[in-house]
């Protein structure tokens, strides 16, 4: 195999917080934006149906 392997990992140049959503948007190839937007509209119910997936991502996805 030649070439860097697709792999999820937590970004270091495109972050925010913790680089989860940058990382995100890395490995799907689409804008960061997009995964930070979801996981702004999920913290507006009351914070927790978007900080537990978000805090339990960067916990599983190494970082770069």
């Amino acid at each position: 195999m030649s070439g860097p392997s697709h792999r999820l990992r937590r970004s270091r140049r495109d972050r925010v917080l913790l680089g989860v959503c940058g990382g995100l948007g890395e490995f799907f190839g689409i804008p960061t934006f997009w995964f930070r937007l979801a996981f702004f509209i999920l913290f507006i119910p009351g914070g927790l149906p978007g900080v537990v997936p978000y805090f339990i991502m960067w916990l599983i996805i190494p970082s770069e």
